[in-house]
């Protein structure tokens, strides 16, 4: 919970630099259902009554020619938007988004250094972990085992998508995460992940979202399966599983908090990342969705065993990999058009 002294602090800093009440209700865009309902919960009711100002959820799936649009009209119904690394790049380079003034919202050594940008700054983690049934599988394996389908006989899940599973071949095959993106920057590597790939192909189902995934757990059609952790966490929450979760060799990417350019309510748009930011509120997306946010000491008022299934707790951070989106901005068309070839045949 919340401590009262939290929320009423933040509540006196809110009201003395609030100027006046928004035309319209400040709309806080999440990147999917998932993290809409987790961003209504943690931020958006929360401030709306610290601040007396009223704001909206929306959810949307990601596209730059959404941004796009945004950007290009009169005034912007969004004020804030959940953005991955690409979005934020590119937006950032063409325009589509407000510059960050850290000033007002704390600084950027409030936050995780690589969860702060020009015009971005750092909301949640998502992360890809290895998942298993400890009721069917009592030990802790790795991508290695994964593979190991002689050992561990059963099948396995990835995503329908290029992204990630070559990392995750890689790893299974004994590159060290930190040698990952270097060995993928050659054609031998990329082959080599694909032929990581070849040798579990008879044993593999593919799932298209994280609610699939968690699904063919639950369903005992797969041993072992990628999925996203919140999923997992989800699961383990609401449907009373026991379900594990491997950290190290997990995949992990930020999702960050941008402002679009036209955006009708930048002042209240700051003061919620304001709030959004005070570690104390930040340690409820854990329990509530499963994610973690980023602001320092986001984790660290939390008891230990649910710190430790927080994405953003640093232990956790440190035993991934943090997805490379430069190598994928650049290889991502090419690599899909040949793991969709892979997986016709």
């Amino acid at each position: 919970m919340i401590h009262p002294r939290t929320l009423s602090a933040a509540a006196v800093l809110l009201a003395a630099t609030i100027a006046g009440a928004s035309a319209r209700d400040l709309t806080v865009v999440s990147r999917g259902e998932a993290l809409n309902d987790a961003t209504r919960k943690v931020f958006a009711t929360p401030f709306a009554g610290a601040a007396a100002i009223p704001t909206q959820t929306e959810s949307w799936d990601g596209g730059l020619d959404a941004l796009r649009g945004q950007a290009k009209g009169a005034d912007s119904v969004w004020d804030i938007v959940q953005v991955d690394a690409e979005e934020l790049a590119t937006g950032c380079n063409e325009g589509i988004f407000e510059r960050i003034d850290w000033s007002a919202i704390g600084g950027r050594d409030h936050y995780f250094p690589a969860a702060t940008f020009d015009c971005g700054v750092g909301a949640v983690v998502n992360t890809l972990v290895l998942a298993w049934d400890r009721d069917k599988f009592p030990g802790t394996p790795s991508w290695a085992d994964f593979w190991d389908v002689a050992k561990f006989p059963g099948k396995r899940a990835l995503p329908r998508n290029v992204r990630g599973n070559l990392e995750i071949a890689l790893m299974a095959d004994g590159v060290a995460p930190g040698d990952v993106y270097k060995t993928l920057g050659s054609s031998d590597g990329i082959d080599r992940a694909f032929r990581k790939l070849d040798q579990l192909r008879p044993y593999l189902a593919f799932w298209q979202d994280g609610a699939e995934a968690a699904h063919l757990l639950v369903s005992g059609d797969v041993l072992m399966t990628s999925a996203p952790a919140e999923r997992v966490a989800a699961a383990n929450r609401s449907d009373h599983r026991n379900f594990g979760v491997q950290w190290t060799g997990s995949l992990y990417e930020f999702l960050s908090w941008a402002v679009p350019r036209g955006a009708g309510n930048v002042r209240q748009a700051l003061q919620f990342l304001y709030f959004a930011g005070t570690p104390a509120i930040q340690g409820q997306l854990v329990p509530v969705a499963g994610t973690g946010g980023l602001a320092k000491g986001a984790n660290d008022l939390l008891a230990p065993d649910v710190a430790g299934l927080s994405p953003s707790n640093p232990t956790n951070l440190t035993a991934g990999l943090h997805i490379d989106a430069g190598f994928w901005h650049d290889n991502q068309a090419k690599l899909s058009q040949r793991f969709d070839a892979w997986l016709a045949h």
